[in-house]
């Protein structure tokens, strides 16, 4: 089959397509022919050098996909046939023509969602479902703040806080963007970034008050501002990096605050946590998905050949949903 392999950290150009074996399902395992990939930002952070696959995952890129189901490992329990429309969460194996996956990270496609596209849901789903609902505990009246609005997490978020009843404040670096998350996404506030400094902004356009969650993708950077944007009992959830690892914190405030700073990462969690949170998807977001609350948004598409453009358009930051990857 051919897949996508990393042939030294670097940017988009160290990416490479070959022909390798096709994988062969292992124990509780089934084999999709993969109809297309998404790109997230672990797969960047994978490229750059500095977010390495968990111990025994594959080295090739992609953590979700779409597509249908070849064949069954032993020991296979959950009741799907060859040739069911499926998506997966994965640890890794993405960009390739074939993926084996454990059977709790599968599910079979919303209705209403035709195939390519569904390969914009399960790892956004998973991780805004994991992380706003099973972790942060919204509550419909509440306030959540959500960083880097136009992104796949961002546009997920938004519309699933929004189908929760939150009230829902996010971010982004143009006023297009802005626009774009108001306009289209149903944000009730949207500032961007680069013009204002966003507590302020959120807290004169939030009635005084700061967020209750805060899902932020950015880390150390904006550390400091997350906590000063926290409201009472507070609940800031950090699930990326891409301003840094390492920042002080005012421990007084947080205490003041009865508040909370968790981070999370989806990748790492073993094949059952991931079937939890892949089954609480399925029961929760995907008759939303169905229903219409939530459309997964797909930015651009790409062949497999085009992975470096696809990289590229990626980095660029100008999507807005998913870049996606057709096999």
């Amino acid at each position: 089959m051919k897949a996508v392999y990393i042939s030294e950290p670097g940017g988009p150009e160290v990416l490479e397509v070959r022909e390798v074996p096709s994988p062969v399902p292992g124990d509780g395992e089934v084999l999709i022919d993969v109809v297309a990939a998404g790109l997230n930002r672990a797969d960047v952070q994978q490229r750059r050098g500095f977010y390495p696959p968990p111990p025994g995952a594959s080295e090739i890129p992609g953590l979700e996909v779409s597509g249908r189901i070849s064949a069954f490992g032993p020991g296979v329990t959950k009741a799907f046939s060859v040739g069911d429309k499926v998506v997966a969460l994965l640890s890794g194996g993405g960009y390739a023509q074939q993926v084996a996956v454990p059977a709790e990270q599968v599910l079979r496609v919303p209705e209403g969602v035709d195939l390519i596209t569904a390969a914009a849901l399960p790892e956004v789903a998973a991780t805004v479902y994991s992380n706003l609902v099973m972790t942060a505990q919204l509550q419909p009246g509440e306030t959540v703040l959500i960083h880097g609005a136009t992104g796949g997490i961002g546009t997920m978020a938004i519309q699933l806080a929004k189908a929760y009843g939150a009230t829902v404040a996010t971010t982004a670096g143009t006023d297009e963007k802005v626009g774009t998350a108001k306009a289209f996404l149903g944000a009730d506030i949207a500032i961007n970034y680069n013009e204002e400094d966003f507590v302020e902004s959120l807290k004169a356009q939030n009635g005084g008050e700061g967020a209750d969650v805060i899902l932020d993708v950015v880390g150390a950077k904006y550390l400091q501002q997350n906590v000063d944007a926290l409201a009472e009992y507070g609940r800031l959830i950090i699930i990326g990096l891409q301003g840094g690892a390492k920042a002080e914190i005012n421990l007084g405030q947080l205490l003041s605050k009865r508040a909370a700073v968790i981070g999370t990462a989806l990748r790492p969690r073993s094949v059952a946590e991931k079937g939890i949170i892949m089954t609480a998807v399925r029961e929760s977001v995907w008759p939303m998905v169905t229903d219409g609350r939530i459309t997964p948004l797909v930015a651009k598409t790409f062949p497999l050949d085009q992975v470096r453009q696809a990289h590229e358009y990626f980095d660029s930051g100008d999507h807005v949903g998913k870049v996606l990857l057709l096999l």
